[in-house]
């Protein structure tokens, strides 16, 4: 395995719409594992190909109990509900910002061999299925983001700021 180099957002591959993945193989097993050890890494909650520069579409989300859930060709079957937050990404270091997502989410993809599966996500998982699957389609949450966006010292600022 390998920790591959995330690319931030004024990489232009991260403006590109991937590939499907059609062969179901090492290469794309080792990808896979590759991309959960950068994840792990880089204490993020998902990571998706263009990220480190993988054309296709490949991602890997933490669940709410930190399981990497792999998603290989993922679409969104199902949303529902609402849900404003922060959110930060890899790609966009040392920035956030606040976004509404669907609380609810119901995805279908293909495992490493080829599986087909469904996974269900609410609050932090479904926002991370909605966020890596748009990164697929060549999009960054700041496109979506609500007001400003805050450097991790005003995000720190405005939280200690609400606890007093």
């Amino acid at each position: 395995m390998a920790i591959r180099t995330i690319l931030t957002m004024d990489d232009p591959a991260l403006g590109k719409k991937c590939r499907p993945v059609t062969e179901f193989d090492g290469k794309l097993a080792d990808l896979l594992d590759d991309m959960k050890e950068t994840l792990a890494v880089a204490n993020g909650v998902g990571l998706a190909g263009p990220q480190i520069g993988i054309l296709r579409r490949v991602a890997i989300v933490l669940d709410a109990k930190d399981n990497a859930i792999e998603l290989v060709n993922p679409e969104i079957l199902e949303q529902s509900g609402e849900q404003t937050g922060l959110e930060g990404c890899l790609s966009v270091p040392g920035r956030y910002g606040t976004v509404t997502r669907p609380d609810h989410v119901k995805v279908r993809a293909q495992d490493r061999h080829g599986n087909f599966f469904e996974v269900e996500g609410e609050a932090v998982t479904a926002r991370c299925f909605c966020h890596e699957i748009e990164h697929l389609d060549g999009h960054i949450f700041v496109e979506h983001v609500i007001g400003p966006l805050y450097t991790t010292e005003e995000l720190d600022q405005i939280m200690s700021e609400g606890e007093g």
